[in-house]
């Protein structure tokens, strides 16, 4: 049986402005997307791209007390037999699931519907949505737009004393990865140009905060 996207949202009713249904729907349509350019399967994409931050229960319980891409994809194993799916297909979406976060060298994306996820949620971190999401989450962390990095950072990703994880920080330590971290070639097409975006942004960013713009 096919998900819906309206029974979808039902489950992203408590997330924040970053991980909310809208970013769901943006990964989901990204991932139709570079679905049909590299012929993957929709059905396992479109699948794993509604319940990949799904998370599945409340943070009490035992599934969101896990990470929340174990959290998801416990989650959709449920949801999916409860539609009776194969266990195959379930097990593909699973994987889709767990190998889509940036930060889990644990799994790797295998298949091409698993890369095509990881793909379509990175791209929603760059580009001009990008810049919403990382100032968003920094205004919601309660930590600045901007500050100067440190060398120790810049050299090697640790921060020194005192110095805090800003939205710059987040650009220089992650974002700007992500165009090499890209799986598919229609995926990395589209973070060059999503890319270029981003650093004309911080660059602007920058100038304004030292009152040089």
């Amino acid at each position: 049986m096919k998900l819906k996207i309206e029974e979808a949202r039902t489950w992203y009713q408590e997330t924040d402005a970053v991980h909310n249904f809208d970013h769901i729907m943006r990964v989901y349509r990204m991932a139709e997307r570079l679905a049909k350019a590299e012929g993957a399967d929709l059905e396992i994409v479109r699948a794993a791209a509604l319940l990949h931050d799904s998370q599945g229960s409340d943070p009490g319980s035992e599934s969101g007390r896990l990470e929340h891409h174990q959290a998801s994809a416990k989650f959709a194993a449920a949801v999916l037999k409860e539609k009776d799916w194969e266990q195959e297909k379930i097990e593909a979406v699973q994987h889709c699931i767990l190998a889509h976060r940036f930060r889990n060298p644990a799994e790797k994306p295998k298949t091409l519907e698993a890369k095509i996820i990881f793909d379509a949620d990175k791209l929603d971190a760059i580009g001009a949505v990008g810049v919403a999401r990382v100032i968003g989450y920094a205004a919601i962390a309660g930590t600045p737009f901007y500050e100067k990095p440190s060398a120790k950072f810049l050299e090697s990703w640790q921060k020194i004393e005192g110095e805090k994880h800003s939205a710059y920080h987040e650009h220089l330590f992650k974002l700007r990865k992500l165009p090499e971290r890209m799986h598919t070639p229609t995926a990395r097409a589209i973070a060059d140009e999503r890319l270029r975006y981003l650093d004309d942004y911080f660059e602007r960013l920058i100038a304004e905060w030292q009152g040089e713009k």
